[in-house]
């Protein structure tokens, strides 16, 4: 059977993006070329990929099937290719998941010193939620990723490399100053506005089961994708936020700690690879700059 590399590489864009124009903007080829790459494709396989409307494009179950089988293999190219590239760690490539959580305030020291020690590795850093990240790891689209855990994906991931404990903590304003100085129990919280990270979120899991194991449902008041914003929205007034406690500053000196009355256990951070590919010297590198417990 004859293989075309660049009509499955076209089709992994389309399917990736959702989107005939921006996979042409990615591929550095037009749109028509892209649409003629597809239907292409959809006659050598006889089969409908794409259903294409005028808002919108989706994936048919066909499709589907094929995007699972074309990604591992881009990204066993990819990876061959920063292989190849990486002949000696300061050419190498490092590709990194984590969420902008712990990019931002735990992921930066360490990204600067690999930077300082290793100048010529190029280092490339997916932002996606802890959940996501386990999976971009598993069909090899990221070297290495950092995420907090419990998680529920993480079973599936070997080799996990605990690299930070943390706590998490309600926080409030002055809005709330009758729960200053009190312990709370997660009943008394359900009647406050609740401030917290959405579904896609370990932070979201970890809670929501919190609450289960006390017979009680969780039902926030705002829902983000964002600690900073929420910590925003809870230092004007509008609720009660629920974050990693590493998110706090001392600036935060209008903000206070809610205590409850529920012990809230400790969580992780941790780090992983995905032992069923090859680790570039680059990852090898960038994981040793990382503290271990």
């Amino acid at each position: 059977m004859d293989i075309n590399y660049e009509l499955y590489k076209v089709f992994y864009y389309v399917a990736s993006t959702l989107s005939f124009s921006e996979a042409s903007k990615q591929l550095f080829i037009s749109q028509s070329a892209v649409s003629q790459s597809i239907k292409a494709l959809e006659k050598k396989l006889d089969q409908t990929l794409f259903i294409r409307s005028t808002k919108k494009v989706r994936l048919t179950t066909e499709g589907e099937i094929l995007l699972r089988h074309i990604e591992p293999a881009i990204s066993l190219i990819k990876r061959g290719e920063s292989q190849l590239l990486d002949v000696g760690v300061r050419g190498g490539q490092l590709h990194i998941g984590a969420s902008d959580t712990i990019c931002r305030y735990f992921l930066v020291p360490y990204l600067e010193r690999f930077h300082r020690e290793f100048p010529g590795a190029h280092i490339k850093v997916t932002n996606a939620t802890s959940i996501r990240c386990v999976e971009l790891l598993e069909t090899g689209q990221v070297d290495l990723i950092v995420v907090n855990s419990p998680n529920s994906y993480l079973g599936n991931v070997p080799n996990v490399k605990k690299i930070k404990d943390f706590q998490d903590v309600f926080i409030a304003n002055e809005a709330f100053k009758e729960l200053k100085g009190k312990k709370v129990s997660f009943k008394e919280l359900l009647d406050y506005p609740i401030l917290m990270l959405d579904r896609k979120s370990t932070t979201s899991e970890y809670l929501h089961n919190l609450f289960l194991q006390n017979q009680l449902d969780l039902v926030p008041e705002i829902e983000l994708s964002s600690n900073d914003l929420l910590i925003d929205l809870a230092r004007i007034g509008l609720g009660i936020a629920f974050i990693p406690d590493y998110c706090l500053s001392r600036e935060s000196k209008d903000l206070y700690v809610v205590k409850t009355k529920e012990k809230l256990p400790s969580r992780q951070m941790v780090a992983s690879i995905n032992p069923t590919l090859p680790v570039s010297q680059s990852t090898e590198e960038f994981l040793k700059l990382l503290p271990e417990l």
